[in-house]
């Protein structure tokens, strides 16, 4: 691309913050030096009662990161997941470690992946594996394609997902440590019944990291 096409490029598409969506310099990093400094210290913690045993996620679910995470999920902004890696890598690695032998994600149901063109969970998951030199392995497949919606409040949210995913390849968790990365942690249904029947299927123990936590969910979790 010649410095004419770059430059009327960055005209129509200009670069702008992942988070805060401020405007960039075409050589800045698309996470700009004020959300940077802002990004928390990783939030984690112990689950009680649950499938999974421990998790940690990178950000608070709220204000700028609510609304990135929207421009993600469905404004087609898949290649966010490059910004968002190194974040949540960060977050597993000192939260968690990285002594698993198995990573995976929450899968989205096929049709709603053909419709958005891709995975949020999967391309998370593929840059946390290649920061952490973990492998990476699909695992699960969603059963129906009901939503799970906004407005469930936590115990129905956990009946919502009640034998949602199979495991299609039970080999490749069989008595293995399981890391399991979804987008968003917000009441841990669904987080919680994937470990579940990746538990059943062999899995030696499962932890999870998402990339953001809702505040309500941070204190439910624990």
């Amino acid at each position: 691309m010649s410095r004419t096409e770059a430059a009327l490029r960055g005209l129509i598409f200009p670069r702008k913050c992942v988070l805060c969506h401020c405007l960039l310099e075409p050589q800045e990093p698309r996470l700009c030096p004020r959300c940077a400094a802002a990004v928390p210290e990783p939030i984690s913690g112990a689950r009680r009662g649950s499938y999974y045993q421990r998790w940690v996620s990178a950000l608070w679910y709220v204000d700028a990161v609510r609304s990135s995470f929207g421009r993600y999920k469905f404004g087609g902004c898949s290649f966010y997941a490059r910004e968002y890696g190194p974040l949540l890598a960060k977050a597993i690695e000192t939260r968690l470690g990285t002594d698993y032998g198995l990573l995976t994600f929450v899968p989205i149901n096929g049709l709603r992946r053909r419709r958005r063109g891709y995975d949020q969970g999967q391309l998370l998951a593929e840059q946390a594996a290649a920061r952490l030199g973990l492998q990476l392995c699909s695992t699960l497949k969603k059963r129906r394609r009901k939503p799970q919606s906004k407005a469930l409040n936590a115990a129905e949210r956990r009946k919502n997902v009640q034998n949602a995913f199979w495991v299609w390849n039970p080999a490749a968790v069989q008595g293995k440590r399981v890391l399991l990365i979804d987008d968003v942690l917000t009441t841990g249904a669904t987080v919680s019944e994937a470990a579940r029947v990746l538990l059943a299927a062999g899995a030696k123990s499962v932890d999870v990291a998402t990339l953001a936590v809702t505040p309500m969910a941070e204190r439910r979790a624990d």
